[in-house]
């Protein structure tokens, strides 16, 4: 699969769920863990705080990682109308509550969401990314489509179900016949619950703003990508480190677009440690 984990992860055990407020008052939940220099994680489409959270366990003898809800998931509200410069908010938000500065670890669309905020000027450290699809679908050709427009819609038609197809068929590229086997997937009523953020995602992956964007980041990235991913999330991370001033490629070899904290964590924490 690829631009989603299709396992939503559970906590792997209790911690104290905190909030903070966005610019435009919506209530952001996170947790935080372990003790030491802040990292704040930032997921991808059908991921809430609690997917990276077994990594996070990995890293907190050296590190604090704060894990989040990106707006409309988990226990964060929502407030309309959504725009890009919301999340990028919401993500100052946290990093003022890890203590003004932090390392961020972007997965999948909330690695360009990373991106933006790091354009913007937020006070990132560095930033350690897997798998960003950057400039995947405007490398598949055609004419723009708004695809958030078009998932806005079946979403406020109430045809949720539809919706994740849309999102795992057109901006995925899951063939169709896979996608129709994932409807019968113990899963498939998560992925129905996160159907209104798929809204964020595509435009966040679909945003032709961002190339011109990367001129101003001048955050150290680590760009890492699975090694047995399709070509075009590869080439996305090549393209990456060409257009970034400050970036290093790691291939995960054998990995796929699923977190595996075992193999990523050593990498980030040499990276985040230097």
């Amino acid at each position: 699969m690829i631009f989603q984990s299709h396992r939503v992860s559970r906590c792997m055990e209790h911690k104290t769920l905190r909030s903070a407020l966005s610019a435009d008052g919506t209530r952001i939940a996170f947790e935080r863990w372990g003790d030491g220099p802040p990292i704040v994680f930032v997921v991808g489409a059908f991921n809430d705080r609690t997917t990276a959270q077994p990594l996070a366990r990995l890293l907190t003898p050296e590190f604090t990682v704060i894990t989040y809800d990106r707006r409309g998931r988990g226990a964060s509200g929502d407030t309309a109308p959504f725009a890009i410069e919301r999340e990028i908010e919401d993500l100052e938000t946290i990093i003022d509550e890890a203590g003004g500065s932090a390392a961020v670890f972007g997965y999948s669309s909330g690695a360009l969401l990373a991106l933006r905020a790091a354009a913007r000027g937020l006070p990132i450290r560095k930033m350690a990314l897997y798998d960003p699809p950057f400039g995947v679908l405007a490398n598949r050709g055609g004419e723009p489509v708004d695809h958030a427009a078009q998932l806005a819609e079946l979403v406020a038609a109430g045809r949720r179900g539809d919706a994740v197809e849309y999102f795992q068929s057109v901006i995925v590229g899951i063939p169709l016949e896979v996608v129709a086997q994932l409807r019968h997937a113990p899963f498939r009523p998560a992925l129905e619950a996160f159907a209104h953020t798929l809204v964020y995602d595509a435009a966040i992956v679909n945003d032709r703003t961002l190339p011109a964007a990367l001129q101003l980041v001048r955050v150290p990235a680590l760009i890492m990508s699975g090694g047995s991913n399709p070509p075009e999330l590869q080439n996305a991370a090549a393209a990456l480190v060409h257009d970034l001033s400050d970036a290093r490629l790691r291939t995960l070899e054998g990995r796929t677009h699923d977190i595996v904290p075992e193999i990523m964590a050593p990498v980030m924490r040499e990276f985040l440690a230097t």
